[in-house]
């Protein structure tokens, strides 16, 4: 199971109490106040953890809390420190408060980071003594830690995202192009959770991307799975528009209801760099015809200039590429396109 989003609270220790004790030795009367400090409580820190890659260890948890610090002993003894509490998340970990504003968020393997301050130990009856005040007989108690009621909110870090609408080639493209092993079905909806996978294009270069699943018309109100995991490619620098030329839908149509479904999402998702893929060509008998009618829709000529030096136009795609997972058609050039874009916007 895949677990993306999970609320509860979290506290830091608190300090134990200082000790309120006087000297007893045999010989020594009136010894006088020897109270040792109380330990401090334990922090609570995130660490990004590169073995975890989902939030399901926090399911079904509502608390979470350090250590209180020990109190202290007699003979000046200073009570242990409260033991820190470590939550482990994945790398695109967001931490959020209450009212939905971002606290932390957590890209960088391996990073641990102080999240809450243990309450400071209380200090004995020894720190009182002075000249006027020869037996203090008080000592202070253990402040409270901080504490939160937090939301985390993965959102996996990829390159390239890819959007379409349930069953049209998204998975049997990613498994065909980079390691990823998503399960494959002739029915909708067979892609549940969001996928990544390696894309290589040679020796030293590659680049992630990230499927999730389909998305259909009225998603923004509810409807199918897409919007609930459209957060996992807001952090890709490119979307690829994955469009059937064997759906019932044209490929405007299916362009533009998956252009708008977005963009009631997010904005900023809505304005990345794009290209557009149409697949399952090997099947589309006018491939030709339906190809050059759908570059009329971005005012592009039969023969696309593929050259990025320039500014990209966010209304336009950077590319609109006929590809087939079954018979490899233009797969590599798919591959290039896609990392030349990468490289163009790093």
């Amino acid at each position: 199971m895949f677990i993306d989003s999970v609320k509860f609270s979290v506290k830091a220790g608190k300090g134990g109490p200082g000790s309120r004790s006087f000297r007893r030795e045999k010989y020594v009367p009136l010894g006088g106040p020897d109270g040792g400090d109380g330990g401090d409580g334990g922090d609570v820190y995130f660490l990004v953890d590169n073995n975890t890659h989902a939030l399901l260890s926090y399911r079904g948890k509502k608390h979470f809390k350090a250590k209180n610090g020990e109190p202290g002993g007699g003979k000046g003894m200073t009570g242990k420190n409260g033991e820190d509490l470590v939550l482990k998340v994945p790398a695109g970990t967001q931490v959020l408060d209450e009212n939905g504003e971002i606290l932390l968020d957590l890209v960088e393997p391996n990073k641990k980071v102080l999240f809450l301050k243990g309450g400071k130990g209380g200090l004995g009856n020894a720190r009182f003594k002075n000249s006027t005040n020869q037996t203090p007989n008080y000592a202070q108690s253990g402040l409270e830690g901080e504490s939160k009621t937090i939301s985390l909110e993965l959102k996996l870090i990829g390159d390239v995202g890819l959007v379409g609408f349930p069953n049209v080639g998204k998975s049997t493209l990613i498994s065909t192009i980079s390691n990823a092993k998503p399960q494959i079905a002739n029915y909708e909806f067979t892609t549940l959770s969001p996928k990544l996978g390696m894309v290589k294009i040679n020796d030293f270069n590659s680049f992630i991307m990230a499927d999730i699943p389909g998305i259909i018309e009225g998603a923004s109100d509810g409807r199918g799975l897409g919007m609930d995991f459209l957060r996992h490619i807001e952090r890709n620098k490119i979307l690829l528009f994955v469009l059937d030329v064997a759906n019932y839908r044209n490929l405007n149509e299916q362009f533009l209801t998956l252009k708008d479904e977005i963009s009631k999402f997010s904005k900023n998702l809505a304005n990345k760099a794009f290209a557009i893929a149409l697949t399952k060509a090997e099947i589309c008998e006018n491939l030709d015809t339906v190809y050059n009618d759908f570059l009329k829709e971005f005012d592009f000529e039969k023969k696309q200039n593929l050259d990025i030096s320039n500014k990209f136009d966010i209304k336009k795609p950077y590319f609109v590429l006929p590809i087939s997972s079954v018979s490899n058609l233009n797969l590599d050039k798919l591959k290039n396109y896609l990392f030349e874009m990468l490289r163009v916007l790093k």
